[in-house]
Protein backbone atom coordinates (compact mmCIF):
# COMPACT_ATOMS: atom_id res chain seq x y z
CA UNK A 1 0.00 0.00 0.00
CA UNK A 2 2.09 3.23 -1.22
CA UNK A 3 -1.13 5.66 -1.31
CA UNK A 4 -2.99 7.45 1.26
CA UNK A 5 -6.60 5.75 0.48
CA UNK A 6 -9.81 7.58 1.41
CA UNK A 7 -11.49 6.61 4.54
CA UNK A 8 -14.38 5.12 2.16
CA UNK A 9 -11.48 3.36 0.30
CA UNK A 10 -9.78 1.75 3.48
CA UNK A 11 -13.28 0.68 4.87
CA UNK A 12 -14.11 -1.09 1.29
CA UNK A 13 -10.41 -2.24 1.69
CA UNK A 14 -11.37 -3.94 5.16
CA UNK A 15 -14.34 -5.56 4.05
CA UNK A 16 -12.97 -7.28 1.50
CA UNK A 17 -11.76 -10.09 4.16
CA UNK A 18 -15.19 -11.18 4.08
CA UNK A 19 -13.66 -13.91 1.68
CA UNK A 20 -10.75 -14.64 4.17
CA UNK A 21 -13.29 -14.70 7.15
CA UNK A 22 -13.74 -18.15 9.05
CA UNK A 23 -17.40 -18.73 7.85
CA UNK A 24 -15.71 -20.09 4.54
CA UNK A 25 -14.06 -22.80 6.56
CA UNK A 26 -15.11 -26.41 5.43
CA UNK A 27 -15.66 -26.87 9.30
CA UNK A 28 -18.05 -23.81 9.84
CA UNK A 29 -19.52 -24.53 6.20
CA UNK A 30 -20.33 -28.24 6.92
CA UNK A 31 -21.93 -27.10 10.81
CA UNK A 32 -24.08 -24.31 8.76
CA UNK A 33 -24.86 -26.79 6.41
CA UNK A 34 -26.15 -29.11 8.73
CA UNK A 35 -23.79 -31.58 8.36
CA UNK A 36 -22.06 -31.83 11.48
CA UNK A 37 -21.74 -34.95 14.43
CA UNK A 38 -22.83 -34.16 17.94
CA UNK A 39 -19.30 -34.48 18.66
CA UNK A 40 -18.42 -31.74 16.01
CA UNK A 41 -20.94 -29.31 17.73
CA UNK A 42 -19.72 -29.81 21.36
CA UNK A 43 -15.87 -30.07 20.41
CA UNK A 44 -16.17 -26.42 18.48
CA UNK A 45 -18.24 -25.07 21.55
CA UNK A 46 -16.59 -26.17 24.29
CA UNK A 47 -13.19 -25.01 22.33
CA UNK A 48 -14.57 -21.84 21.33
CA UNK A 49 -15.17 -21.14 24.97
CA UNK A 50 -11.45 -20.54 25.38
CA UNK A 51 -12.33 -17.69 22.86
CA UNK A 52 -15.06 -16.57 24.48
CA UNK A 53 -13.23 -15.75 28.02
CA UNK A 54 -10.19 -13.79 26.75
CA UNK A 55 -12.78 -11.06 24.88
CA UNK A 56 -12.67 -9.20 28.01
CA UNK A 57 -9.40 -9.57 28.20
CA UNK A 58 -7.90 -8.29 24.71
CA UNK A 59 -10.67 -5.23 25.53
CA UNK A 60 -8.93 -4.90 28.52
CA UNK A 61 -5.75 -4.24 26.72
CA UNK A 62 -7.02 -2.44 24.29
CA UNK A 63 -8.59 0.26 27.38
CA UNK A 64 -5.30 -0.22 28.84
CA UNK A 65 -3.18 1.77 25.82
CA UNK A 66 -5.66 3.67 24.73
CA UNK A 67 -5.76 7.17 25.21
CA UNK A 68 -9.06 8.83 24.32
CA UNK A 69 -11.62 9.07 26.92
CA UNK A 70 -14.52 8.95 24.13
CA UNK A 71 -13.29 5.66 23.00
CA UNK A 72 -12.94 4.17 26.73
CA UNK A 73 -16.57 5.26 27.58
CA UNK A 74 -18.25 3.36 24.81
CA UNK A 75 -15.35 0.46 24.55
CA UNK A 76 -15.71 -0.67 28.05
CA UNK A 77 -19.60 -2.01 27.16
CA UNK A 78 -17.83 -4.51 25.43
CA UNK A 79 -16.70 -6.00 28.34
CA UNK A 80 -19.87 -5.95 30.06
CA UNK A 81 -21.25 -7.70 27.49
CA UNK A 82 -19.24 -10.13 28.14
CA UNK A 83 -18.88 -10.31 31.53
CA UNK A 84 -22.36 -8.88 32.35
CA UNK A 85 -23.00 -6.21 35.33
CA UNK A 86 -23.86 -9.35 37.66
CA UNK A 87 -23.33 -13.09 38.14
CA UNK A 88 -24.89 -15.45 36.17
CA UNK A 89 -25.35 -12.39 33.61
CA UNK A 90 -23.59 -11.60 29.71
CA UNK A 91 -22.02 -12.99 27.40
CA UNK A 92 -19.55 -16.02 28.66
CA UNK A 93 -22.70 -16.94 31.07
CA UNK A 94 -24.75 -17.23 27.21
CA UNK A 95 -21.56 -19.71 25.89
CA UNK A 96 -21.92 -21.75 29.25
CA UNK A 97 -25.85 -21.97 28.52
CA UNK A 98 -24.81 -22.82 25.27
CA UNK A 99 -22.39 -25.40 26.29
CA UNK A 100 -24.99 -26.96 28.96
CA UNK A 101 -27.42 -27.12 25.84
CA UNK A 102 -25.44 -29.34 23.88
CA UNK A 103 -24.77 -31.67 26.16
CA UNK A 104 -21.51 -30.40 28.28
CA UNK A 105 -20.95 -29.40 31.83
CA UNK A 106 -20.20 -26.41 32.80
CA UNK A 107 -16.73 -27.32 35.11
CA UNK A 108 -15.89 -29.93 31.73
CA UNK A 109 -16.05 -26.59 29.37
CA UNK A 110 -14.62 -24.26 32.30
CA UNK A 111 -11.34 -26.30 33.05
CA UNK A 112 -10.33 -26.44 29.69
CA UNK A 113 -10.28 -30.53 29.45
CA UNK A 114 -11.39 -30.77 25.51
CA UNK A 115 -9.68 -27.34 24.68
CA UNK A 116 -6.78 -27.96 21.94
CA UNK A 117 -2.86 -27.13 21.61
CA UNK A 118 -3.87 -25.43 18.21
CA UNK A 119 -6.70 -23.47 19.63
CA UNK A 120 -4.86 -22.04 22.67
CA UNK A 121 -1.85 -21.07 20.84
CA UNK A 122 -4.47 -18.97 18.55
CA UNK A 123 -6.44 -17.07 20.78
CA UNK A 124 -3.16 -16.30 23.16
CA UNK A 125 -1.69 -15.04 20.18
CA UNK A 126 -4.70 -12.23 19.76
CA UNK A 127 -4.43 -11.80 22.80
CA UNK A 128 -0.50 -10.55 22.88
CA UNK A 129 -1.44 -8.94 19.74
CA UNK A 130 -3.96 -6.82 21.57
CA UNK A 131 -1.30 -6.24 24.55
CA UNK A 132 1.59 -5.45 22.45
CA UNK A 133 0.58 -3.69 18.84
CA UNK A 134 -0.43 0.08 19.03
CA UNK A 135 -4.35 0.51 20.36
CA UNK A 136 -5.55 1.54 16.98
CA UNK A 137 -4.11 -1.58 15.10
CA UNK A 138 -5.51 -3.67 18.00
CA UNK A 139 -9.22 -2.24 17.14
CA UNK A 140 -8.50 -2.67 13.90
CA UNK A 141 -8.14 -6.49 14.58
CA UNK A 142 -11.83 -6.57 15.85
CA UNK A 143 -13.57 -5.52 12.75
CA UNK A 144 -13.96 -9.60 12.36
CA UNK A 145 -17.25 -8.15 13.65
CA UNK A 146 -18.55 -6.81 10.39
CA UNK A 147 -18.95 -10.16 9.25
CA UNK A 148 -20.30 -11.91 12.54
CA UNK A 149 -24.51 -10.41 11.96
CA UNK A 150 -24.50 -12.47 9.07
CA UNK A 151 -22.93 -15.47 10.17
CA UNK A 152 -24.63 -15.76 13.34
CA UNK A 153 -27.87 -15.19 11.09
CA UNK A 154 -26.77 -17.88 9.03
CA UNK A 155 -26.12 -20.16 12.57
CA UNK A 156 -29.51 -19.51 14.60
CA UNK A 157 -31.28 -20.75 11.38
CA UNK A 158 -28.89 -24.07 11.27
CA UNK A 159 -29.41 -24.91 14.64
CA UNK A 160 -32.65 -24.43 14.34
CA UNK A 161 -33.16 -26.42 11.40
CA UNK A 162 -30.94 -29.05 11.69
CA UNK A 163 -29.58 -29.06 15.12
CA UNK A 164 -33.06 -29.42 16.95
CA UNK A 165 -31.54 -31.56 19.78
CA UNK A 166 -30.02 -28.64 21.13
CA UNK A 167 -32.60 -26.35 23.20
CA UNK A 168 -33.72 -23.49 21.48
CA UNK A 169 -32.98 -21.67 25.24
CA UNK A 170 -29.06 -22.13 24.48
CA UNK A 171 -28.91 -20.06 21.33
CA UNK A 172 -29.43 -16.72 23.39
CA UNK A 173 -25.97 -15.53 22.78
CA UNK A 174 -26.00 -15.52 18.85
CA UNK A 175 -29.12 -13.87 19.19
CA UNK A 176 -27.18 -10.78 21.25
CA UNK A 177 -24.57 -10.68 18.73
CA UNK A 178 -27.11 -9.46 16.27
CA UNK A 179 -27.22 -6.34 17.30
CA UNK A 180 -23.88 -6.47 19.57
CA UNK A 181 -21.66 -6.97 16.18
CA UNK A 182 -23.00 -3.97 14.28
CA UNK A 183 -22.60 -1.66 17.21
CA UNK A 184 -19.45 -2.42 18.30
CA UNK A 185 -18.27 -2.93 13.96
CA UNK A 186 -19.70 0.71 13.65
CA UNK A 187 -17.35 2.19 16.23
CA UNK A 188 -13.94 0.42 15.17
CA UNK A 189 -14.77 1.78 11.92
CA UNK A 190 -15.00 5.35 13.31
CA UNK A 191 -11.82 4.89 14.62
CA UNK A 192 -9.67 2.97 12.52
CA UNK A 193 -10.87 6.37 9.60
CA UNK A 194 -10.29 8.66 12.18
CA UNK A 195 -6.52 7.47 13.09
CA UNK A 196 -5.11 5.28 9.66
CA UNK A 197 -4.72 8.57 7.66
CA UNK A 198 -1.29 7.40 5.93
CA UNK A 199 0.21 4.42 4.10
CA UNK A 200 1.81 3.01 6.80
CA UNK A 201 -1.23 3.05 8.97
CA UNK A 202 -3.27 1.89 7.02
CA UNK A 203 -1.61 -1.23 6.13
CA UNK A 204 -0.95 -1.48 9.51
CA UNK A 205 -5.32 -1.71 9.81
CA UNK A 206 -5.52 -4.27 6.93
CA UNK A 207 -2.38 -6.52 8.11
CA UNK A 208 -4.22 -6.41 11.66
CA UNK A 209 -7.50 -7.36 10.23
CA UNK A 210 -5.78 -9.91 8.12
CA UNK A 211 -4.24 -11.29 11.04
CA UNK A 212 -7.22 -11.94 12.98
CA UNK A 213 -9.50 -13.54 10.62
CA UNK A 214 -5.90 -16.46 10.36
CA UNK A 215 -6.88 -16.47 14.39
CA UNK A 216 -9.75 -17.89 14.02
CA UNK A 217 -9.37 -19.88 10.79
CA UNK A 218 -6.55 -21.51 12.55
CA UNK A 219 -8.54 -22.40 15.44
CA UNK A 220 -10.78 -24.27 13.26
CA UNK A 221 -7.79 -25.76 11.40
CA UNK A 222 -7.31 -27.52 14.53
CA UNK A 223 -11.02 -28.68 15.21
CA UNK A 224 -11.24 -29.95 11.72
CA UNK A 225 -7.94 -32.29 12.71
CA UNK A 226 -9.72 -33.20 16.08
CA UNK A 227 -13.04 -33.50 15.38
CA UNK A 228 -13.74 -33.37 11.46
CA UNK A 229 -15.23 -36.38 9.09
CA UNK A 230 -15.91 -38.51 12.39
Amino acid sequence: MTAVLTPDELEETLRSHAKQYHSEHPFHRRMNDGQSSREEIRGWVANRFYYQVNIPRKDGAILSSCPDSDVRRRWVQRIIDHDGVTEGTGGIESWLRLSEAVGLTREEVEDSRHLLPGVRFAVDAYVTFTRTRPWVEAVASSLTELFAPDLMAERIAAFERDYTWIAPEGLAYFRSRLTQAPRDSQHGLEIVRKHCTTPETQAAAVAALSFKCDVLWSMLDAMEQAYGNR
